[in-house]
């Protein structure tokens, strides 16, 4: 079966907040402009097992 239009339904997505998980969309609009502004990083790996 194909359709025409695309079906697209909203992602909901969560993030862990005090050791617990919710969704950003439950966040108060404050809450949600902080989410927006965090940096993501990727750690670089331990150089202390490497000869």
């Amino acid at each position: 079966m194909q359709t025409s239009q695309p079906q697209r339904q909203r992602c909901e997505v969560w993030t862990r907040v005090m050791g617990y998980h919710r969704p950003v969309s439950a966040f108060n609009p404050g809450k949600q402009s902080e989410h927006k502004e965090r940096v993501h990083f990727t750690e670089a790996a331990c150089a202390a097992g490497r000869q």
